[in-house]
């Protein structure tokens, strides 16, 4: 993976100047919510169903890096279900990494879901180091959260029949879980994004064309335009190109 600056030079970059690339903002005063999507060329946000199949090894390497700097990991219910997600598994490295920077071994699965609709047997919950949360609403079913609590997750009530922005980040903070990885779904980007709650977007796009009837990255009822700064751009050998937007907003630290 090389780093292409804006005279369009070349830097070799390992892991280690990854990571200071991609470091959060030192001591975010509050959840700072950095968003990461990968996409195909022609801005297909799955392959049959799922974001897999866009993957490559730049890609995968980094989310695994993004997933070590985060303190949590937030996520729709509906890309929980597609991606059959598991809790995060950091190696032994990462984790001396994470105790270093202050941070716990291992960053909790956050799952954004008014109606509690996840399956308590699922790997969300029998593959994972550590108890995810589930971010809910009233309207949930109580058989449905007492299955999940029942199971081992931490339910949170922050809304009635949707769950807020306003509540995800109240909920994050309470925790001191400030620095936040969303990966997903569409919607959820949507939304954070329609609350003004985005302050970066990582993107890999892949080098394929898929076509089909995959959505886009962001989805939500009405168009919602963020200026974005371009803060760095990343590029592999097999064409994909990484890039990561920040937003500029003065005084959020």
């Amino acid at each position: 993976m090389r780093r292409i600056d804006f005279e369009g030079n070349l830097t070799l970059l390992h892991d280690d100047a990854i990571r200071e690339l991609y470091a959060y903002p030192a001591d975010p005063a509050a959840p700072w919510i950095r968003v990461n999507f990968v996409a195909s060329i022609d801005g297909a946000v799955s392959a049959d169903g799922t974001s897999g199949g866009l993957g490559t090894p730049a890609d995968r390497r980094l989310f695994t890096i993004l997933r070590e700097l985060a303190d949590v990991v937030l996520v729709g219910a509906a890309t929980v279900r597609a991606e059959n997600y598991g809790g995060a598994k950091p190696g032994a490295a990462a984790r001396r990494r994470r105790r270093e920077r202050g941070q716990a071994p291992v960053p909790p699965i956050a799952v954004v879901t008014a109606s509690a609709h996840l399956d308590p047997r699922s790997r969300l919950l029998t593959d994972t180091a550590v108890a995810p949360l589930v971010l809910t609403g009233r309207a949930a079913p109580a058989e449905r959260t007492a299955a999940l609590s029942a199971a081992g997750a931490t339910v949170l009530t922050i809304g009635d029949d949707t769950v807020p922005s306003t509540g995800i980040l109240a909920a994050l903070a309470e925790r001191g879980l400030h620095r936040v990885l969303c990966e997903g779904g569409p919607t959820l980007f949507g939304q954070l994004l329609a609350d003004d709650a985005v302050d970066e977007l990582c993107l890999t796009t892949s080098p394929v064309l898929v076509a089909g009837r995959s959505g886009r990255i962001a989805a939500s009822p009405a168009a919602t335009p963020t200026p974005m700064r371009r803060a760095h751009l990343l590029a592999d050998d097999d064409g994909t190109i990484l890039t990561r937007w920040v937003r500029d907003r003065p005084g959020r630290l």
